[in-house]
């Protein structure tokens, strides 16, 4: 995923290395079948020729990007960094891990008490989620001082001019890393914004329970009907006046090149009239690659440019979405760009 209040709920703080490695893992089932037909077709003796198909060929070449990975991380992060299954470490990943779950503790709760709020007065307090996203935000920010994580953030008055407007956007940002998500909470300030989200991120602990208490939107990317209540519910919020945040390619990159956009966020701003704020996060991937638990060093080299916003009312979808993503790669470094 890719974006709210903070939504330190998407801030990679918290959430269990594992959640990395769900997805992009390639089975084949038919190999078995298909070379059962094919030894039955050659004679006897022949059939020695044919080479068994096996795992092994596919296993190795894990292994083998394992281990570079692991000397990658090991160059990244100095002497004393190790690996886990959940990801490398090093002292400062340590430090800043640690740093997180105990700032997280307070922020757990904070979220327990506006639980406890919202369910005394039926919601008719805070009725759009204020109160969830400030200890959020406090949470987010208080970590990034102490951990020297706080981006740059070029064109900061393009976000406060549009702000001053009291009107509601959709800010897009690129995903390569899990702080791109902090960053991009930390850019939008204290404000009321909602992330979107997927749905898996909702059974990590503190991260889930922000993430829900907050009104975030969660969308089950293999359900329909997820999809299309994730669409009303954005857009209601965008109509009332709450900003949306996303991050188009919907999910993390693992080249560090931006990935291609999917429509569906684009088309609650259509819908709804509100115009795109286009974020291009840079270096984000190299202070936490996808192989690390935490950041391995202080991100502060790390930049955030801001766009200026682009009107939805007046494109189709996909001119508004070929819009967002082309202002966006203009503020990313070569190595960060599609190939051509």
């Amino acid at each position: 995923g890719t974006s709210n209040g903070w939504i330190a709920p998407a801030s990679p703080l918290l959430v269990p290395g594992r959640q990395r490695n769900g997805r992009g893992c390639l089975t084949s089932s038919s190999s078995s079948s298909s070379r059962t037909t094919l030894n039955s077709a050659v004679p006897v003796e022949e059939s020695a020729a044919v080479p068994p198909a096996t795992s092994s060929s596919s296993s190795s070449s894990a292994a083998i990007r394992k281990a570079e990975l692991k000397a990658q991380a090991l160059k990244e992060g100095g002497l004393f960094t190790f690996n886990t299954k959940y990801g490398a470490l090093n002292p400062f990943a340590i430090y800043y891990g640690l740093t997180s779950i105990f700032l997280g503790l307070f922020w757990y709760a904070a979220l327990t008490g506006c639980q406890l709020l919202y369910f005394i007065t039926r919601g008719r307090v805070d009725r759009l989620k204020r109160l969830p996203i400030f200890f959020t935000q406090v949470w987010g920010e208080t970590l990034m001082f102490l951990t020297r994580c706080a981006p740059k953030i070029e064109n900061r008055h393009i976000l406060k001019d549009f702000f001053k407007q009291k009107k509601a956007a959709l800010i897009c940002a690129n995903h390569n890393s899990w702080m791109d998500i902090p960053f991009l909470g930390y850019t939008a300030g204290w404000r009321n914004y909602k992330l979107v989200s997927k749905a898996e991120l909702g059974k990590v602990p503190i991260l889930g329970k922000a993430i829900r208490v907050g009104g975030h939107v969660m969308v089950d990317r293999s359900n329909r009907r997820s999809q299309l209540m994730t669409l009303k519910s954005g857009m209601k919020w965008l109509k009332d006046g709450v900003h949306l945040c996303t991050y188009p390619e919907g999910t993390r990159t693992k080249t560090g090149r931006i990935g291609t956009f999917k429509n569906g966020s684009f088309k609650m701003a259509h819908k709804t009239g509100a115009p795109v704020i286009p974020l291009s996060i840079v270096g984000a991937g190299k202070a936490m690659p996808h192989y690390w638990m935490f950041p391995f060093r202080p991100s502060n080299f790390c930049k955030v440019v801001v766009h200026e916003p682009i009107a939805s009312d007046d494109k189709t979808e996909d001119e508004l979405a070929k819009a967002v993503r082309d202002a966006i790669i203009s503020g990313l470094p070569e190595d960060q760009k599609p190939l051509k």
